[in-house]
């Protein structure tokens, strides 16, 4: 039997990678390597010193072209993503039948962890699914950014008796969302944060979390929010990418009693 292992390594430091995905990067005989478009020298490197570190056996490694990213172009947005993992799944599909043998393992590195906002998972399960022949697979998990992003800002991610919401940065649109309090936003390429109204608003900003290169700016979001688009756009420029998330807190609200 064949099986796929998605090995979750943490947001960037790699003293983040669990005993458990060590073992996985010891024991595996393939791994695919997902190279999207204008893939990053910085993250190739962090991904080959993550093997170098914690593998001694010489290992069969797959490199799986991603297709471009057409969707913050396009008017159907779902659609758009559909396609885009429909061909995921077919490139993937043909590299595990051709490259995976018989009782063979292959992993698959995934940044902070793979049940967060990570499609790897998601296509898996489907190409397992539709596989011929049997394939199993099992999921290590991994220090996603948000806790990440907790812990170098020193706060609790969630406050007593209130609930925490994951979030895109298109659901801002309209600001806060009605009745939360707390809210993590992902994939904000376009720093939806300084177009809503930040009355009572704190921000947690933290981009290349756990690096060397890791900043953060904390604040009332109307105090902060120029300096936060001012450090981005430096970092940008500077390193070619980046990768953010901040925390959005409400302050003008009494926590709720018990919890």
């Amino acid at each position: 039997m064949r099986e796929l292992v998605l090995i979750g390594v943490g947001a960037g430091d790699p003293e983040w990678v669990t005993l458990a995905a060590v073992r996985a990067i010891q024991e595996i005989d393939v791994l695919f390597v997902v190279v999207k478009e204008r893939e990053y020298d910085d993250l190739v490197e962090a991904r080959r010193s993550i093997i170098e570190r914690h593998r001694t056996r010489p290992l069969t490694m797959v490199e799986l072209l991603d297709p471009p990213r057409p969707w913050q172009s396009v008017p159907d947005y779902p659609a758009a993503v559909a396609a885009w993992r429909a061909h995921r799944l077919e490139s993937w599909g043909q590299a595990v039948s051709g490259h995976l043998g018989e009782g063979q393992s292959g992993g698959f590195l995934v940044w902070g962890d793979p049940s967060l906002y990570e499609s790897t998972l998601a296509i898996v399960e489907q190409l397992v699914a539709s596989a011929s022949e049997e394939i199993t697979y099992r999921v290590i998990p991994g220090v996603s950014s948000v806790l990440a992003l907790a812990a170098a800002h020193r706060i609790p991610l969630n406050r007593q008796g209130r609930a925490v919401q994951i979030s895109p940065a298109r659901m801002l649109a309209g600001g806060m969302p009605e009745g939360v309090d707390d809210v993590v936003v992902m994939l904000d390429g376009k720093q939806a944060f300084a177009s809503i109204d930040p009355a009572g608003l704190d921000i947690y900003w933290g981009a290349y979390l756990g690096t060397p290169e890791q900043l953060l700016v904390s604040g009332p979001l109307g105090d902060v929010a120029e300096e936060i688009i001012r450090v981005r756009a430096d970092a940008a420029a500077r390193l070619g990418w980046v990768f953010d998330t901040y925390l959005l807190r409400r302050r003008d609200r009494e926590p709720a009693r018990g919890g």
